[in-house]
């Protein structure tokens, strides 16, 4: 495989994922995209696109001592609970940043909240890691923006 990849690789630990009206977050993890397509099976067994994407969901993992960020996102959950305001779902840009800097590849997010937190175990044997929130992101589409 030598010579065959492209220099200035992108690699998984630069990103940055930001969303319009909250503030920027500091995302230790954050877990794969899918799109899919809706499809339908015929008769004959074949299967065809419906030419709808699926809604899909991830999570993100974001240092429980970041306080400004988790009160963000506790925000936007409290924006998504009955009564749900307009201003729920919002627009992401996903980015992928090469080594040099050069090369960003970005995914836009359309009709994201947040619809499940799950806050750390807790546990005395533990020798001190970072808590770590966990946030579940349902997004309705996915685009390639580059």
């Amino acid at each position: 495989m030598f010579g065959d990849i492209s220099p200035d690789h992108i690699p998984t630990n630069k990103y940055q994922l930001m969303f319009l009206g909250v503030p920027p977050l500091t995302c230790t993890n954050i877990s794969g995209l899918e799109t899919e397509l809706v499809t339908s099976e015929m008769p004959d067994r074949t299967i065809v696109s419906g030419g709808q994407q699926k809604a899909t969901e991830f999570t993100i993992m974001i240092p429980e001592h970041h306080v400004v960020e988790q009160a963000a996102m506790e925000a936007w959950l409290i924006e998504s609970t009955d009564p749900v305001l307009p201003s729920y779902k919002k627009v992401g840009t996903l980015l992928g940043i090469s080594v040099s800097g050069n090369i960003i590849v970005s995914k836009q997010l359309v009709g994201v909240f947040p619809k499940k937190r799950t806050l750390p175990d807790r546990e005395m044997i533990n020798e001190g890691e970072l808590s770590l929130v966990e946030w579940t992101l349902s997004v309705d589409q996915v685009f390639p923006l580059t």
